[in-house]
């Protein structure tokens, strides 16, 4: 099965680039867009100078509970830089949310509680709520981590948006909000360790 093929079986159909999109970001962006395949993995990420974004980490299921996903980031966080990611909230439908959730409670990552992001599907047309969890070396600002997903969002998510899709993905200023007030929970504080 090829690599963007494990990624669509894994990813919600909201939450993926189109094949077309992922391979002109390694071929365009080649200097800054990345991907780290295995037998068992895919890892598909951006590095910019001061920080690294993981767009998709999928680890197969029979691979699971082995290490290859703290290897994988062990891996980035030897880069030593602030490292960002997208999650869904909590889905207790969803088993593999709560479990993506411990994995990166386990690995030390923190969830930017003060970054609101809800971004319109091109795939769906409907909005889809992330959350944004993040580790850093230097123990990064929320405010620090709310600039580098602005540019990684005008940079890697919406490269190119309107050839690939028909249309384009809204302003970066309409997806990503910083409010320091923001009625959220931390969505790492409740779960259960593991």
């Amino acid at each position: 099965m090829s690599w963007y093929n494990k990624l669509k079986q894994y990813f919600p159909v909201e939450e993926m680039k189109s094949q077309e999109h992922m391979e002109t970001l390694l071929k365009e962006k080649s200097d800054v867009y990345y991907k780290d395949e295995g037998e068992h993995h895919v890892l598909m990420y951006a590095e910019f100078k001061s920080f690294l974004f993981i767009d998709y980490v999928y680890v197969s299921s029979n691979a699971r509970g082995q290490g290859l996903g703290h290897k994988l980031i062990e891996k980035m966080k030897a880069k030593g830089k602030p490292i960002i990611l997208e999650v869904e909230p909590v889905d207790y439908e969803e088993t593999d949310t709560a479990k993506r959730l411990h994995f990166y409670q386990r690995e030390g990552f923190k969830h930017a509680q003060s970054i609101g992001y809800t971004r319109r599907s091109l795939a769906t047309n409907e909005e889809n709520q992330m959350e944004i969890l993040y580790w850093s070396p230097d123990d990064a600002s929320e405010e620090e981590i709310y600039e580098q997903m602005k540019r990684m969002y005008e940079e890697i998510h919406t490269y190119k948006d309107s050839e690939f899709y028909g249309k384009s993905y809204q302003p970066v200023d309409e997806v990503l909000t910083l409010d320091e007030n923001r009625d959220t929970d931390d969505i790492l504080k409740d779960l259960k360790r593991t």
